[in-house]
């Protein structure tokens, strides 16, 4: 699929309409969308435009939704980019609380541990999101639980994990819809058995339709970064996940998030420095740092093992950005030519590669920023998902006020 071909779905025109909208022929628009031909600057701009305009505002209020494990708010902005209202958030980490609230303007705290908040004390709302950490989840047989005399059923399985705190939300406020976000190796965690628990749980004992699909942040950023997306509603709906508009993977490669080091850019904080805007030498490898990371790599490799560091360029696809590379940055590090010692990423390039916008504040300190930014969601991956889930959303809360008057 061709970037042109992307923008015209989004747009919503049919290639007869395009020709028509834009007043060129139709053989041109598919030349466009095959990619032989490239349309003009003015011909993509209209279209992000008219894009841009039917977006709902941020914050008005289409619909209610709460953030959970929010982190720095990476589903926050994929909700109120689908025209969502957050009403309540919860993040436990000081840091993470920080970077939220620089970004976002809400006149109301944030809450700490989810599991220290009692669910009734959580405002009613649509959709439930939550990025939730994943622990291992132990699961006895019911019937050896019979046995034992020992409970079992809605609370006793899930007991102990994060995932009890999204239970009991959805159990005690049935909002109309949720989405949540994991890692992808949460469908095969424990040969399937933990995974299978969370389906139960939110199908055959909350009563929710569940949809699940691993996407790869690679279609919509330079990373290679998979993560499961779990989207369920409270009744039946023809939701589904073709409907997503799923961009080429490499659609976007490294040098979209780089630092030009040209001076087209502002100088940033102690990211950049001087009158082209370069990289501060502060993330460059040091030549003891750069010779352990080759060393370590050397040595796993004779061993046949496939650990070491990650080496990019403008053309590539990194590795997945993680909570950790504060420590070395070796999972993506910047080559800087033959001779040079390669350099991390900064703060501002990771947020890049996470899909947050340029005006994204980050207050915290570097090591908290890689920490935070590695533990995100990448926001366009979620931004689409929130778009196709809207119109679904906005079905059942009619529904929902229907149902009242005739009940009134």
């Amino acid at each position: 699929m061709t970037d042109f071909e992307i923008l015209l779905k989004k747009a919503g025109y049919s290639v007869p309409e395009a020709a028509k909208h834009l007043d060129y022929s139709e053989g041109h628009i598919y030349r466009w969308i095959r990619g032989e031909e490239k349309p003009r600057a003015g011909v993509t701009r209209l279209l992000e435009l008219e894009i841009e305009a039917r977006r709902p505002v941020p914050g008005a209020g289409d619909f209610s939704f709460i953030d959970l494990f929010a982190g720095i708010g990476g589903l926050r902005k994929a909700m109120e980019g689908a025209g969502g209202r957050c009403v309540f958030t919860s993040e436990w980490d000081k840091y993470a609380q920080q970077t939220y609230l620089a970004n976002f303007a809400d006149n109301r705290p944030i809450a700490g541990d989810i599991r220290e908040v009692d669910a009734a004390a959580i405002p009613d709302h649509d959709v439930l999101v939550a990025g939730f950490p994943c622990q291992p989840f132990s699961i006895a047989g019911v019937s050896k639980k019979n046995a034992l005399g020992r409970a079992h059923g809605f609370d006793d399985e899930t007991q102990g994990t994060l995932f009890f705190d999204v239970l009991r939300v959805l159990k005690h406020h049935r909002p109309a819809a949720f989405l949540l976000e994991n890692v992808k190796n949460l469908k095969s965690h424990d040969k399937g058995k933990t995974f299978e628990v969370m389906r139960r749980k939110l199908t055959e004992e909350l009563g929710y339709t569940l949809h699940t699909q691993i996407i790869d942040a690679a279609h919509f950023v330079p990373q290679h970064r998979q993560r499961i997306v779990m989207v369920g509603f409270r009744t039946d709906v023809p939701f589904s996940f073709e409907d997503l508009i799923i961009p080429p993977r490499g659609h976007k490669r490294m040098r979209d998030i780089f630092h030009p080091e040209n001076g087209t850019e502002e100088v940033e904080g102690h990211f950049t420095v001087g009158p082209d805007a370069a990289v501060s030498d502060k993330y460059t490898l040091t030549d003891k740092l750069w010779a352990y990371l080759q060393g370590y790599a050397a040595k796993h490799k004779a061993a046949g093992n496939g650990f070491g560091f990650g080496l990019v360029d403008g053309d590539s696809i990194s590795r997945t950005l993680s909570a950790r590379y504060y420590k070395d940055g070796s999972e993506i590090l910047v080559s800087r030519g033959e001779g040079n010692n390669p350099r991390r990423l900064t703060p501002r390039e990771c947020a890049r590669l996470m899909g947050y916008s340029e005006d994204f504040r980050i207050p915290v300190s570097d090591t908290q920023a890689y920490k935070q930014f590695g533990n995100s969601v990448a926001v366009p991956v979620f931004a689409e998902v929130a778009r196709i889930m809207r119109p679904h959303i906005l079905s059942l809360l009619e529904k929902q006020v229907e149902a009242s008057r005739k009940v009134g």
